[in-house]
């Protein structure tokens, strides 16, 4: 049967920016949006100006920019990894109470997180491996995986040992259940669902490839 997804084998697998280019053609124009510790703060440099996106962190910011540099560098302003980002006009700040009530309160319109593990049904795990040398870093992911409008994972598709990440079912602590909309990896994008997990897009590999080694219901 021919596959009716694009598939990019020809070509390497996305790389971090372009990964984060890809997510923010995704986000709607006039999205309030949290991007999440890590990678995830990289989309915020491929966000047009005109689409009126307005960036929230859960240290207590609406409106930030992109990551700051060279003289734009203030060490007051950071985002929640503590990046010096910029500020765009109309930038506001507020309590950090105030603003895990905007994450809880169903006020975000999409955020985009990191992940350990997504499974075929949408739980997401990315707080801790379960490792005993590991450091739990929870933060405000479980207010954001249950708070936002939608939720969107940007990560690599395989651990460094060629493990996959994208799983039948999630094998370290839960963040959150059923609740990932959308999956970005540097080798596709996927939809999961109750039925399995909906292949949209591949880069470096083919469906085929990624049904031998995900050893899940992919579904085109």
């Amino acid at each position: 049967m021919t596959s009716s997804v694009p598939e990019r084998a020809d070509r390497a697998p996305l790389t971090t920016d372009e990964l984060a280019a890809r997510i923010a053609r995704d986000i709607p124009a006039g999205s309030y949006v949290n991007l999440g510790i890590g990678q995830p703060t990289r989309i915020a440099e491929h966000l047009s100006p005109d689409a009126g996106i307005v960036l929230h962190t859960e240290n207590g910011m609406l409106g930030m920019g992109p990551a700051a540099s060279g003289d734009e560098i203030d060490p007051d302003l950071t985002n929640a990894g503590k990046v010096p980002v910029t500020e765009l006009p109309g930038a506001a700040y507020f309590h950090q109470a105030d603003s895990f009530g905007m994450m809880r309160g169903g006020h975000l319109d999409v955020c985009v997180l990191g992940a350990f593990q997504v499974s075929v049904h949408g739980d997401l795990a990315n707080w801790h491996t379960g490792d005993p040398d590991a450091i739990p870093a929870v933060g405000g992911a479980m207010d954001l995986a249950v708070g936002a409008k939608e939720v969107l994972v940007m990560m690599k598709l395989f651990t460094r040992d060629g493990a996959p990440k994208l799983v039948p079912a999630c094998t370290y602590p839960l963040t959150g259940q059923a609740c990932v909309r959308r999956v970005y990896t540097d080798h596709g994008v996927f939809e999961p669902g109750p039925d399995g997990v909906k292949v949209l897009e591949t880069y470096g590999v083919t469906v085929a490839d990624l049904r031998d080694r995900l050893g899940v219901d992919l579904l085109v």
